[in-house]
């Protein structure tokens, strides 16, 4: 199956199975940061759009942990930073109708949680085609050492996703159900 064929059918399998009461537990994403030893305290969230799995939960527990909370902003050229954002802050609305942080001052993550619309067992994942995660991941490698999380709902896994050179595999993909690593 090609990815634009699988956005569709995710997105539309998404749209019909929603289910607000559907949480990752946050003790997985903490376990993995434990496991792997991850010090730093710069999460890179996102904010839900077009029926993502909302993580706003997850962001409110590692603020109250005393986790600096930053959320991405898309700039031209398919570019996109993250920015320092509270839970007290305003947001935005890009040109894409995506809430984005007001802040100016841009940060590096030590973990990104990344959004995604499908994903397989070898921790390729589906976007929605703007390739905006996968440059950033790919600029900001080279200047420093993170974590990628993908959060997503159990039944957005696929058999295989086509990949190329410019596909930035995840380190982890935590559903409802497991943690795939």
């Amino acid at each position: 199956m090609k990815k634009f064929q699988i956005r569709k059918s995710i997105l539309k399998l998404r749209k019909k199975t929603i289910d607000k009461d559907i949480f990752i537990n946050f003790k997985n994403i903490l376990k993995i940061l434990k496991n792997e030893n991850i010090k730093g305290k710069i999460i890179g969230g996102y904010y839900p759009y077009n029926n993502e799995l909302d993580c706003s939960e997850i962001l409110k527990r590692f603020e109250n942990k005393k986790y600096l909370i930053t959320l991405p902003k898309i700039k031209d050229n398919f570019q996109m930073n993250f920015f320092e954002w509270t839970s007290k802050d305003p947001l935005t609305i890009n040109k894409y109708g995506i809430p984005e942080p007001s802040s100016n001052t841009p940060r590096f993550p030590d973990i990104i949680l990344v959004p995604l619309l499908a994903f397989d067992k070898d921790l390729n994942r589906v976007g929605y085609g703007g390739g905006y995660y996968d440059r950033y991941i790919q600029r900001i490698k080279r200047k420093k050492k993170f974590l990628l999380i993908g959060l997503a709902y159990s039944f957005q896994k696929v058999k295989k996703i086509p990949t190329n050179k410019h596909d930035m595999k995840l380190d982890f993909i935590v559903t409802e159900k497991n943690v795939v690593k």
